[in-house]
This record gives C-alpha cells, structure tokens and sequence, in this order.
C-alpha cells in the first residue's frame, strides 16, 4: 500500500512540474479564449454565408489558417530585441501604410485603395493590419526610454508628434477606422509611459477642440474645393447619424436602424443558424463584417451575446494577467497598446451596432469575415504569448 502511495505521488509530481512547465512557455486562458472567439467567429460566418454570397467561409477557413500560423510565428519571437530600433520600425510602417499605392501591389475593393495582391498566389491582403501591430512596437520603444516617467513636456510632445505620424498617414489613406484603432493603442502606451496628468488632460482638450474645428471648416472647405477634403461624405454622414439617428435614412441611418432590429428580434436564444431574417433576407449591409454582432445577436440572441462578451473578458483580463506579470517595461508597453487596440475594437464595434458609439469600419476581432483581419488578431495573442513565455516575474 505505501508503495502504491508513493507511486501515486510521483505521478502527481510529474503531471504537476509538467503542468507549471507548460503554464511558463503558454497562458492557456488567454489562449482558450482567443480559440473559442474564433470557433464562434467561425460559426458566425458559417451562418452568415447560407445567405449572403459575400461571406465566403472557406475564404474565412484560410484566413483562420493563415492567422494560426502567424500566431505561432510570433509566439517565437523574442521582441525585447526591437526596443533600439525605433526610427527603423517607424519607416517600415510608413512603407507598409502607402504599400497600397505602389504600382504592381496595389488592388482596390468596395471602392477603396488599401489592398495588395501578394504576387503569385493571387491573395489579397489589407496591410493596415500589420501597420497596427509595428506602430505598437515602435511606439513601445519610444516610450520605454523613459522608464516609467516622462519628466519633460518636450519628450511628451515628441512622443505624441511620432504617434501622429502612422495616424496621419493611415487617414491621409482613406481609413479612418484603422487611424483610430491605431491611435487608441499609441494613446494607452503614452498613458502607461508616465506623463503627468495635466498634460494627458490638456492633450484631450486640445484634440477635441480641434475635431470640433476641423468638423466645422469640413463644409466649408469642401464647397471652396469641390471636392472632399478632410472627411469623406459617407464618413461625415455616419457622425451625424451618431449624432441624429433619423439623419441619412437611406444611408448610414438604415444601417443602424436595421441593425437595432436585428439586435432586438433576437429575443433571449436567437432565431437560430439559418433563420436571421434582417441578414438572410438583405435588409442589412455588411452583416458579415462590420455589422456582424448584429447578426450574432439576432441569431443566438442575448445568451449568444453574453456568451461573446464574457469570452472577450476573458480575453482581455488574461492579456492585463500577462502585462502585469511581465518585469520589462518594453514589453510592458507593446502589451499595453494590443490591449488597448482590442478593447477599443470590441466597444466600437459592439457600440456602434446597438448605436451608442458612431458607425466606423472597424470589425469585430476574431469574429468578423476577413483575412487580414484574422491574421493580425492571431498574430497579436503571439505577441502575448511571447510576452508572457518572456517575463520574469513567478506566475
């Protein structure tokens, strides 16, 4: 009997060690949360595709592929080797920004020039995801310079002036979904980096005056130019529909008001796979990209939605885990500003469908149809898991 015992225990010893082994190189809740966001983004867009052509789901089973593999790429890196190179990582992403627009690569679609076609395979790719990602990591490395406190008015305006590069550049480029996602993730950075709080608050004010400003000349302008100048029209419509749900009722306004129709015929299970009438039957656009939490919701209802929420929390308070425990402030910082960019994705996203945030082109992460979109989220939750196989804290 006390043999067996002992038997026991070193089993249990072995299965333990090889456990804590495991939990050192992966976080297993962050990653459960990132797999199960993509199965149900998966099932989401199965659904989607039995009615809308559009939503090709083998297309969205490559990009899944596609993402797992750059996930696990990234995951191997050790990024604690790009902190000195700032000002190598910030002309890369300029060049990846305006890639769209070098002859041979660029591929326009819905209208708009933010594509490549990858030559050879055919394959299209959005390279403002990737600009998301490098943007985090140079900005990291400015901010990490200044160990945690930034003494100096002038090193904050410069920090904020080396944001405003990628963000410019990224609206100079049509895309002011993606500017403000990027511009979300580079603001938490900063915050994290230590500037005093008055400069923070004095920063806010001076932005929103100038919004207030530029949306204000925007008309203006636009009748001296005769053309659009600082928004585009659809852009403009979309804030005032935000601002007027009646306004644009044939436009950015039909939107939002198919899309709380369909959030609300959802009941508390949902219509179920296939039975999306608002969706399935072409009442509302771009169900399968950035309306897609409408069409979850009237689909699985509010216990889908629950579901999907307290999945991103998950998400997000493992990824918060893994800053926390991490000792090098680099790192610190890149996970700071990926956690910044999901979050504001997921309340913008989410918001927007329910109208109380203004209707941008941002997609859902892990959930809406599209490959590039697929790709940078997995290949964020590498970053983390690289973070967090690097960090020197005890778990």
């Amino acid at each position: 009997m006390k043999q067996d015992a002992r038997r026991i225990q070193q089993v249990n010893k072995k299965r333990s060690s090889a456990q804590t082994g495991l939990n050192a190189i992966i976080n297993i809740p962050l990653l459960m949360a990132a797999l199960m966001l993509i199965a149900y983004g998966a099932l989401t867009v199965w659904t989607a595709s039995l009615s809308i052509a559009e939503a090709s789901f083998p297309r969205q089973l490559l990009g899944i592929a596609l993402g797992l593999i750059a996930g696990t790429f990234t995951a191997r890196v050790d990024y604690r080797r790009f902190e000195n190179l700032s000002t190598m990582l910030l002309v890369i992403d300029l060049i990846v920004i305006f890639s769209p627009y070098i002859p041979g690569l660029s591929y326009r679609a819905n209208g708009l020039t933010g594509w490549i076609k990858i030559p050879g395979i055919g394959l299209t790719y959005q390279p403002v995801e990737l600009a998301k990602l490098i943007t985090a990591i140079f900005m990291a490395g400015l901010a990490a310079q200044f160990h945690g406190k930034i003494e100096s008015i002038r090193d904050y305006i410069r920090l904020c002036a080396m944001l405003a590069m990628p963000f410019f550049a990224i609206i100079a480029a049509g895309d002011l979904g993606s500017g403000l996602v990027v511009f979300v993730g580079g603001v938490v950075i900063i915050c994290m980096s230590g500037p005093k709080k008055e400069w923070v608050l004095a920063t806010i004010a001076l932005i929103i005056g100038l919004v207030s400003l530029l949306l204000s000349l925007d008309s203006v302008l636009d009748g001296l130019l005769g053309h659009d100048v600082l928004l585009k029209q659809y852009q403009m419509n979309r804030l005032l529909v935000f601002l007027n749900p009646d306004a644009d009722s044939s436009g950015a306004g039909y939107n939002l008001k198919q899309s709380l129709i369909a959030v609300g015929s959802g009941g508390f299970f949902g219509k179920g796979i296939g039975s999306a009438s608002q969706s399935g039957h072409g009442f509302l656009p771009e169900a399968q990209t950035d309306f897609i939490f409408a069409l979850l919701s009237e689909t699985f209802g509010f216990m889908g939605a629950s579901l999907l929420i307290l999945l991103y929390a998950l998400l997000i308070f493992s990824a918060i885990r893994i800053v926390h425990k991490s000792d090098n402030l680099f790192l610190k910082l890149v996970g700071s500003g990926i956690i910044g960019m999901w979050t504001f994705q997921i309340f913008e996203n989410i918001g927007m469908c329910i109208g109380l945030m203004p209707i941008t082109g941002i997609p859902l992460p892990f959930i809406s149809f599209g490959s590039s979109s697929m790709i940078m989220q997995c290949a964020t939750v590498g970053i983390m898991q690289s973070i967090w196989r690097h960090k020197s804290k005890p778990a």
